[in-house]
């Protein structure tokens, strides 16, 4: 073999690694996104009414955490166009283990974060948001829609 001949095949070998460890880490990527996609709480869910009003909220995968997105608002009259709508209500929610999540949760009508917690059962996803590290708590329960 000859020296150019012994290059090529080095260089055919590093080629092959590397297409190689980028199919890994590709089919490692995918193999995640499939787990968050499969996490119980992603869909739609409706709110309690505070306030006078409530919302939908879809639950997607953010970062390897869950986020609830405001997408439909209602009040009294009906749905309505709110300021909210779009804004992020769960915010960085992780699976704990036995269907809880931690993370944050916004309070639109004073603007505060809070801490958050989450637990699913079935259809109902209740949600807490705690003050003075999680002695004072809020809580709602909200319902599926999707």
């Amino acid at each position: 073999m000859t020296f150019a001949t012994t290059d090529i095949a080095r260089r055919g070998s590093r080629a092959l690694r590397t297409a190689g460890t980028a199919l890994a880490l590709a089919a490692g990527l995918s193999l995640t996104a499939g787990v968050a996609s499969a996490d119980p709480v992603l869909g739609t869910w409706k709110t309690q009414v505070d306030d006078g009003a409530y919302a939908h909220v879809k639950m997607v995968p953010c970062s390897g955490k869950i986020c609830g997105v405001i997408n439909r608002t209602f009040n009294a009259s009906g749905e309505y166009n709110s300021e909210n709508k779009g804004k992020t209500l769960v915010i960085g929610m992780e699976p704990k283990g036995g269907n809880s999540y931690e993370g944050k949760v916004w309070r639109p009508s004073n603007n505060k974060i809070y801490i958050g917690k989450m637990t699913l059962s079935g259809n109902a996803l209740k949600l807490k948001g705690c003050v003075a590290g999680g002695l004072i708590c809020s809580s709602q329960t909200w319902s599926r829609v999707n």
